[in-house]
């Protein structure tokens, strides 16, 4: 994956009347490489895509694609083919006249767009399909149609809203592995919009998180998920346990349930200030005493269990009211009385704390 920016938003904000949808976006988008952006419904994600396609202009800022201004280039000039959520494929033409659509309204010849269509289709694994009314495909056939039109041009970018929501959990995985080993193999930039974190963590090399039209870390996975940058990335993943309190100016954070170690890194944090730390459910443990030695433990009461495959994640309520998780595998948990109103510790070293600062 090369560095070179593909697509660049310079201080880009869109207003709908007075609300405004994006909130000056300043984001680069790497030649060859697969971006994902998430957020729940609102962020501004669609929007941002849809400034990009042009089919919204942006209301200030300004958007390059290859160094060069789009702002007032119309949709058809743009080369950016997206792939709608709800696949907009034409029914009133078989699969391989919907594949050949684009070709033709660029003027290419019928000879060579069939061709073209053929070969795709084929790639995508359809070609059986070919005179087949779209109304009697399935949806992960739909899909593969949709896919097949969009690249059939041979586009240096591929835009992508929510292109899996409408299929079931099986037949998501296997478009997930097609979706990714379509944009290894063609080296073109994929701009993926999912509100699903499992869809953009496993297939996106960097992910944009969003929320009210700001975007909150751009990150890869493993950054966004180890180390969040705000405390709303961190309630957004839903995979760590979250604290805020005050520093006392000597390495703890006073929370409102009890004084906790702040991470090494965070020992230079002056008296008083605000903070917020994060343990990541994988990395806290449960037990029935009272944990010895140095380390962090609240106490907690269980309120209820969600099994994951090979592991389970339980839920806990403090004294507080606030809610804590663990994740743990089965043998783990067997071994601990895990009934709803259990009074069990949660505890953790220190040094697997993340902290973010407030700012």
């Amino acid at each position: 994956m090369q560095n070179e920016p593909l697509v660049t938003f310079n201080g880009v904000i869109k207003k709908f009347g007075g609300f405004v949808a994006v909130q000056k976006l300043d984001l680069e988008i790497h030649k060859g490489e697969f971006l994902a952006i998430m957020g729940s419904s609102g962020c501004g994600k669609t929007t941002t895509l849809r400034m990009l396609a042009g089919l919204d202009a942006p209301t200030e800022g300004e958007i390059r694609l290859s160094g060069k201004p789009i702002n007032d280039l119309p949709t058809w000039q743009r080369d950016t083919p997206m792939v709608w959520q709800s696949l907009a494929l034409f029914p009133f033409l078989n699969v391989i006249e919907n594949v050949e659509f684009a070709l033709k309204m660029r003027g290419v010849g019928a000879k060579e767009r069939r061709s073209r269509a053929e070969n795709w289709l084929e790639r995508m694994q359809i070609s059986e399909f070919a005179t087949r009314n779209i109304a009697q495909l399935s949806g992960g056939q739909r899909q593969r149609v949709a896919l097949a039109r969009s690249l059939v041009v041979e586009p240096e970018i591929l835009l992508l809203d929510e292109p899996l929501s409408a299929l079931d959990a099986n037949l998501k995985v296997r478009m997930q592995s097609v979706l990714q080993g379509l944009q290894q193999e063609l080296g073109i930039t994929f701009v993926y919009v999912t509100h699903s974190q499992s869809e953009a963590f496993s297939m996106a090399d960097r992910v944009v998180i969003m929320s009210k039209g700001v975007v909150e870390q751009v990150g890869t996975a493993q950054e966004i998920y180890r180390a969040p940058k705000t405390r709303f990335v961190a309630e957004f993943l839903g995979s760590s346990n979250i604290f805020s309190g005050k520093c006392d100016g000597n390495g703890n954070l006073e929370t409102a349930v009890g004084k906790l170690h702040l991470p090494k890194a965070g020992t230079t944090q002056r008296k008083g200030q605000s903070a917020t730390i994060v343990i990541l459910d994988t990395r806290a443990h449960l037990s029935v005493t009272q944990p010895k030695g140095d380390v962090d433990f609240v106490r907690a009461n269980v309120i209820g269990e969600e099994f994951t495959g090979a592991t389970a994640t339980i839920y806990l309520e403090a004294e507080d009211g606030s809610e804590l998780r663990v994740q743990k595998d089965h043998e783990t948990l067997a071994a601990l009385p895990i009934n709803v109103g259990q009074s069990l510790y949660v505890s953790w070293q220190p040094n697997e704390t993340h902290l973010i600062p407030d700012v």
